[in-house]
């Protein structure tokens, strides 16, 4: 995304079409679209012919940028456990990577990044029936290895809105969502983590399409990213207006919800109750 959003730049700088960019590289105008929003993977020598299109010639600039090429094609670490996930979500893993402040509602169970094993456990098998224990395994080792991300020493900003249905909707026993409501209380103490529960109490809100995630980035070039996970697929949106309408949903969200102080008490409620 990074890459192809320097190569976007670059081509609008010159005054140049996506048409005549892609003819120089022998590719269609679909193809530099492509290119430009970060969906495909990119050719060495494709970048460096569309450099000399552009008139970049320093050398240290155009090695910086054929250097980023080779790395955007480089698999993620996620990548040995593709076999387990659906084709859609690698990409969402590398985004939440890279991701400098992640933003998020969600209304089903506790966010992947705060569910601790045994809780993560218990979704994964609701979610995959039928799978082999080795593969559920295989999921959850990914679910933890992705939070590594909220407590390495740069990690992103994470805030959330929770729903208090998935606070009270079991998954596993009663020991496993004990265990869960604390970790959320210690989880919420950390100083990158804004974490608020939107109470049944308030009634209807601006959550009401459902969960969503909005992932900005430290590149000044990349454009914030609404994700929407759906039953087979998911969406990914970046224009703006589509992004300028998830974040007032979320600001209204944190708005009406309890604050994080408040939130805390009252998950530290429902775990006397359970």
């Amino acid at each position: 995304m990074l890459l192809g959003s320097q190569l976007r730049r670059l081509r609008e700088a010159r005054g140049i079409t996506r048409e005549a960019a892609g003819y120089s590289i022998r590719a269609s105008e679909s193809k530099i679209s492509r290119m430009e929003l970060g969906r495909v993977s990119f050719k060495t020598r494709d970048v460096e012919d569309l450099l000399t299109l552009y008139g970049i010639t320093d050398e240290q600039e155009r090695n910086a940028l054929v250097a980023l090429a080779r790395e955007a094609n480089v698999a993620g670490w996620w990548h040995s456990y593709s076999d387990v996930l659906p084709n859609w979500f690698p990409t969402y893993v590398g985004l939440e990577g890279a991701a400098s402040l992640i933003r998020v509602y969600e209304v089903q169970f506790v966010h992947g990044l705060l569910q601790t094993e045994a809780y993560a456990r218990a979704v994964v098998r609701r979610g995959m029936k039928g799978a082999s224990e080795e593969d559920v395994e295989k999921r959850v080792a990914l679910r933890l290895e992705r939070q590594k991300y909220l407590v390495a020493e740069n990690a992103p900003e994470f805030h959330i809105v929770l729903d208090e249905a998935a606070l009270r909707r079991p998954y596993g026993d009663r020991d496993v969502m004990r265990e869960q409501l604390q970790h959320l209380i210690d989880m919420s103490e950390r100083p990158n983590v804004r974490l608020q529960v939107m109470p049944f109490s308030f009634g209807g809100h601006s959550g009401e399409s459902g969960a969503f995630t909005i992932l900005s980035f430290p590149e000044s070039d990349l454009s914030d990213v609404v994700f929407l996970e759906q039953l087979t697929s998911a969406l990914y949106l970046d224009k703006h207006e589509d992004v300028l309408q998830y974040e007032q949903a979320l600001k209204e969200l944190q708005q009406d919800s309890p604050g994080p102080a408040e939130s805390r008490d009252l998950l530290r409620g429902l775990l006397q109750l359970s």
